[in-house]
């Protein structure tokens, strides 16, 4: 399967690219090799070959997820720069 540079000129508007005369024989050629290699790949038999969900068996094992607090909202305000009562206080962002 090969294409020709009518082609590349539509993928290349498609896509949003331009390409220099040079540029386009480049990438004539390149999508010719990946055609190439993909008709190569369309001759293997693979009638016998399961189809792949994982490239491996292996499981990730993660641990449980258990929330808890680690500091007390007063530790957390005894650090705080600046707090009013019960709440931290930030420079105002938004107007």
């Amino acid at each position: 399967m090969s294409t020709d540079i009518q082609t590349i000129r539509k993928l290349a508007h498609l896509a949003r690219l331009e390409f220099n005369e040079e540029k386009e024989q480049e990438m004539l050629q390149d999508l010719n090799k990946i055609l190439n290699w993909v008709d190569q790949l369309r001759e293997l038999d693979t009638e016998s070959v399961e189809p792949l969900i994982h490239m491996s068996e292996e499981v990730n094992v993660l641990r449980d997820d258990e929330a808890h607090n680690e500091v007390s909202h007063e530790e957390a305000l005894r650090n705080a720069p600046k707090k009013d009562s019960d709440y931290f206080r930030v420079p105002k962002v938004l107007e």
